[in-house]
């Protein structure tokens, strides 16, 4: 199969239409296992390449740096030109160090040297600032990022967060300093908090979006059952957080709707997941994550399906906003 390109929002970059997440690379668990390691890293980035794609995904933080290596020491066997390459900054790095977090100009001069040398490129294609902080001057950090825009360091800046402050990105982007043009929220069929306020401001504002967490955390993949008890060691079996979060009466609605339609085309829930937001309007790219190329490979697979106007009506409506 091969990946078909769409433009990064409202810029004269493409990119695949399918990012490629990468935050479990040298991640390690709470039994202090590396879930991915390099040789397994790089195998799902030959697969992704190999599909066609080109968007890669990833943060300071993931893996304790770790993530950003491994990319970058796949890349240094490839054309760097090649790739599309985002990465994020916010979250402490230097635990011990009052300055070693957040988006202040000590801490944003800091890293992306950093993360420039672990990726092993002189210039990043998306700065995400991870998640908004409160305790710095937007005019501060905004200045900041504008000059690494002006330096080359850094080509398109993009704002991610888990809690959506509309208000906020419109504040800054309205100052006289490179905007935010992407935004990455989560978004998927049941977590759906970004449709009233911070959607509309993104199509007004002509910021791109491109969501993480499209399968709710492995809850649309239809691993998890209304009726039974998760499967041992599924995050529903061992976060008590997510199971209050997604194995709801009103989650496992939807995900009845995913169901049906699945059956309908043929195809996985992950995979009709993916498929509507591949359709939505608003989406960029979605950002799908794996630990397994036979897992990538199920869901860059969710291109090839085509959902009917009734199939994503049905889908959108599966849950009240």
């Amino acid at each position: 199969m091969e990946l078909e390109t769409v433009s990064l929002g409202a810029t004269g970059t493409r990119v695949s239409e399918l990012a490629f997440g990468t935050w479990r690379f040298g991640h390690e668990n709470d039994d202090g296992e590396v879930e991915i390691g390099e040789e397994q890293a790089h195998e799902l980035l030959d697969a992704y390449a190999d599909a066609g794609g080109n968007f890669i995904d990833t943060a300071d933080m993931y893996g304790d740096g770790d993530s950003e290596r491994f990319i970058g020491n796949w890349l240094a066997d490839r054309d760097r030109e090649d790739f599309v390459v985002a990465s994020k900054i916010y979250w402490p790095t230097r635990p011990d160090d009052p300055n070693g977090r957040g988006l202040s100009r000590k801490h944003l001069r800091r890293q992306v040297d950093r993360i420039l040398d672990r990726l092993g490129t002189d210039y990043l294609d998306l700065l995400y600032v991870h998640r908004w902080d409160d305790d710095t001057p937007a005019d501060e950090f905004m200045r900041t990022l504008d000059g690494f825009v002006r330096d080359g360091k850094v080509n398109y800046l993009g704002t991610s967060t888990l809690e959506p402050n509309a208000w906020k990105v419109v504040k800054a982007n309205e100052m006289e300093y490179e905007p935010f043009r992407l935004a990455q929220p989560r978004y998927n069929l049941v977590n759906r908090e970004v449709e009233p306020n911070y959607l509309p401001m993104c199509d007004d504002y002509d910021v791109g979006v491109v969501p993480w967490s499209p399968l709710a955390g492995g809850f649309l993949t239809g691993k998890y059952s209304r009726d039974e008890e998760p499967p041992a060691g599924s995050r529903g079996a061992t976060d008590q957080q997510f199971r209050d979060s997604y194995l709801t009466d009103e989650n496992f609605d939807v995900l009845e709707t995913v169901e049906a339609v699945a059956d309908e085309v043929g195809a996985s829930t992950a995979q009709v997941s993916l498929a509507w937001l591949l359709e939505h309007d608003a989406v960029t790219a979605p950002i799908v994550g794996a630990r397994t190329v036979d897992q990538l490979e199920e869901n860059l697979e969710a291109t090839r399906i085509e959902l009917s106007d009734e199939q994503f009506a049905r889908l959108t409506d599966a849950k009240s906003v």
